[in-house]
């Protein structure tokens, strides 16, 4: 196998091994597996987790402004704009 042309971590280098040279079996019933790890993941991927964080008063007040202006809780707000920061749609005017 010629790695020389990626750049692999560790773990896809682990995997390609053991895919190559350790002759994995097929699973029973692949459409359930894939069922399973599909539920897995949308479960994993929409748990919302509750955080606390300090803000400048002045900056909460904006955010409960422009909240109010939009007709959504400046919670939504505050975790939609990390959201698309996150994602790449919201970028700093510096960048």
């Amino acid at each position: 196998m010629n790695t020389k042309k990626y750049d692999y971590t560790a773990e896809e280098l682990e995997l390609l091994d053991y895919v190559e040279n350790q002759n994995p079996e097929s699973v029973a019933n692949v459409e359930a597996e894939k069922e399973k790890h599909r539920q897995i993941f949308i479960d994993n991927a929409t748990k919302r987790k509750q955080v606390s964080l300090r803000l400048l008063e002045r900056d909460l007040y904006q955010l409960r402004t422009k909240a109010l202006l939009q007709g959504v809780p400046y919670q939504t707000l505050i975790s939609s704009v990390i959201h698309q920061y996150l994602n790449g749609e919201l970028v700093s005017k510096n960048s």
